[in-house]
Order: structure tokens, then C-alpha cells, then sequence
């Protein structure tokens, strides 16, 4: 992984999603830059194998378990990242899941899980973490994605979850920017992520395929990679975007524009 010049020493992160793709690399990232690191994720079997990886790091790491849909639970994640990192700085919201389907392919289930993670998810760890950086600032950092703005086919539900968490970023940007606290939607186009092999899966195509289809239509040849997201989520969690708030930040190589 590319190193940052970024310093993090002393500041406490919160990463959700960080067992997998982009919320892995953000937590080892920000481990690498000195970060004091909290992940959670579902699965402790491998939050144990990543906290081994970052155990050499500069900062501390913890790994919590349990489910962002559950608002309770994302409340108590909160409580005890902020017992555990005496406080926090910086909360990057990461987990997500993604379903390849048109509204008519849509079920309940998938739309319900969808919103429940992407929307409620980011929304519980979001409002428990608001509470928390008033009187002492802070930034948050919620993955949404380029389908948020324009949208993708056959992806109805994961559209209508991060064009959600685009516009509730930037609700709380409004809000809370008087608190010193930053609120940014980041959004990738296609990253090459354990979720987005998924997604070929589910259209019936092998990963190499999958991402040489998506790279034909990015400019760059390529689609992005996880660690170059979590590189723009440092840079705007840094003190050097500390004027950047509400406005959504968009890594896609001009795929879009």
C-alpha cells in the first residue's frame, strides 16, 4: 500500500464496513498514519486477521462486532469507541451491499436490506456519532457513490440507497457545520471490491470479465482501486480540506461527467 504524508497521530477513527473493500483499506490506512482505529464489521473472525495485520501500527486498533442496521447496536458502537479512543474524530461510514436488479427484479427483501444498511445503517452511526463531536468538532465521512448522482442500470435499489446518503451528508453538513463538524459524501464509480466481484457474480459473469466490461468505460482503462478511495477519504478527513463540507466528492476518472 502507498504510504501518505498524511499524520494522523493522536486522532481517534471510527470505521464501519471495515472487515471488507473500502472500509479494509480506509482502517488500514489511517492505522499506517499514526490513527487510533476502531472497525466493526459482522464477521470477528476476520476483524481478528486484521487487527493482527495492524498490530505493528504506530496507533492502537479495535475491532467491534455486530450489525449497523440495528440502531442499538450503533448506538452502544459509538458509546464504546468513544470509551475505548477517549473520544472521537473522525467517523468514516463504509459498510454497504449492493444487488443487481431492475425495480420489477427488486423484492422486498432486497430493497429492505438495501435501505437498511446503506441508508439506516449510515443514518444510526451517523446521528449516535453527531451527539458526541458537538463541543469538540469533527468529520464525518459517509461512502456513498457516483450511482448516487447519476445512476447505474439494473441497480434500482443501491441508486435510490446512496442518492439517500448523498443528500443526508449534505443535510448534516448544513446542520452541523456551526459544531465544527465536517460531513462529506465521497463517491467512487466501480471499485474492484469483494461487493463488486459480487455483483458479477449475481449477473452471471466471472470477475475478470466483469471488470474489464466496467473498465471500457472509464477513460483511465481501469476501474479504481480500494486503496485510492481510502487515499481521498484521508485527504478529506486531513485539516487540509478543512473548508470542504456537504459537497460530494466524486472518484470516478470522468467516467460520468
Amino acid at each position: 500500500m502507498t504510504s501518505l504524508s498524511f499524520d494522523f497521530s493522536g486522532k481517534s477513527v471510527l470505521v464501519t464496513g471495515g472487515t471488507s473493500g473500502i472500509g479494509e483499506a480506509v482502517a488500514r490506512t489511517f492505522s499506517v498514519s499514526g490513527a487510533d482505529v476502531v472497525i466493526t464489521g459482522r464477521s470477528r473472525e476476520k476483524g481478528r486477521k486484521i487487527l493482527e495485520d495492524l498490530q505493528d501500527n504506530p496507533g492502537q486498533s479495535h475491532f467491534i462486532s455486530g450489525d449497523i442496521a440495528d440502531s442499538r447496536f450503533c448506538r452502544r458502537l459509538i458509546d464504546q469507541a468513544c470509551d475505548l479512543l477517549d473520544g472521537l474524530d473522525i467517523v468514516v461510514n463504509s459498510a454497504g451491499v449492493i444487488h443487481h436488479a431492475n425495480a420489477e427484479q427488486t423484492s422486498d427483501a432486497i430493497w429492505h436490506e438495501t435501505m437498511d444498511v446503506n441508508v439506516n445503517g449510515t443514518f444510526y452511526t451517523c446521528r449516535a456519532a453527531l451527539g458526541k463531536m458537538k463541543g469538540r468538532g469533527g468529520v464525518i465521512i459517509n461512502l456513498a457513490s457516483d450511482a448516487g448522482l447519476t445512476a447505474s442500470s439494473n441497480l434500482t435499489a443501491y441508486n435510490a440507497s446512496k442518492g439517500a446518503v448523498i443528500q443526508m451528508s449534505r443535510s448534516m453538513a448544513r446542520d452541523y457545520g456551526r459544531d465544527n463538524i465536517r460531513v462529506i459524501p465521497v463517491c467512487p464509480g466501480d471499485v474492484d471490491t469483494p461487493m463488486l466481484r459480487g455483483e458479477f457474480v449475481q449477473r452471471g459473469i466471472d470477475a475478470e470479465t466483469g471488470l474489464k466490461q466496467s473498465a471500457e468505460s472509464v477513460p483511465l482503462n481501469r476501474v479504481c482501486t480500494a486503496e485510492e478511495v481510502a487515499h481521498l477519504v484521508l485527504y478529506a478527513a486531513s485539516d487540509s480540506a478543512g473548508f470542504m463540507s456537504g459537497y460530494p466528492l466524486v472518484l470516478d476518472a470522468a467516467n460520468r461527467a
